[in-house]
């Protein structure tokens, strides 16, 4: 049974996933989670409502991978540049300018859907949340096992936090959205000191 569950859920192709995602984006952007529906990706994408939801289960499940789906370099395999400020900078450089803005709109779009929807706040921590959660342990344990941050520092817990906060301060605070620059100079301003990393950028 479960191989032809297995089955079943193979036949959509990475092309013809990838086109669902960037649809099921474009409603979002156009009417926000609440009122988007699974017969209006259905109509959107030329798919039976039956194929959505075998393959994704439901709405909140779709619009969590979607958003993960659209995120650059999700499948690589994470960074290695050798120091922490590259490996930093790296992850930043993944989005430019206009991704980011992008990003941030539909972020604040989803903020309030999120945590009014379990369904949603759920699926969010399993395809986003928790997968960069995951990678920013690993650069950091890198930096640590090359002797650039202390073990002990207790900043380490909040570089997620940092991170997150200043891309979504940004838009609140200066009433811009954020950008490469920014967070590059954010990165060196403020997360590696507080991780008692020189910034040497000669």
């Amino acid at each position: 049974m479960t191989e032809i569950a297995t089955a079943r859920r193979s036949r959509i192709t990475p092309e013809r996933e990838a086109e669902l995602y960037r649809a099921v984006l474009d409603l979002l952007r156009e009417v926000g989670y609440d009122a988007l529906t699974m017969d209006a990706v259905a109509t959107r994408t030329r798919s039976s409502k039956a194929t959505l939801y075998r393959q994704w289960g439901g709405k909140a499940e779709l619009v969590a991978k979607a958003v993960r789906h659209d995120k650059p370099g999700v499948s690589a395999g994470g960074v290695d540049t050798g120091s922490l400020r590259g490996d930093l900078h790296a992850l930043t450089m993944r989005s430019d300018d206009c991704e980011m803005e992008q990003n941030s709109a539909l972020m604040r779009g989803l903020a309030m859907a999120i945590h009014g929807n379990p369904d949603l706040l759920r699926a969010f921590r399993e395809h986003l949340v928790e997968p960069e959660m995951a990678e920013f342990r690993r650069v950091l344990q890198r930096a640590t096992d090359r002797g650039e941050v202390r073990a002990d520092n207790p900043a380490i817990d909040f570089v997620p936090h940092m991170m997150i906060g200043a891309f979504a301060a940004r838009t609140m605070l200066d009433e811009q959205p954020p950008t490469q620059a920014f967070l590059l100079s954010y990165i060196d301003a403020v997360v590696l000191p507080a991780l008692g990393v020189t910034t040497r950028t000669a």
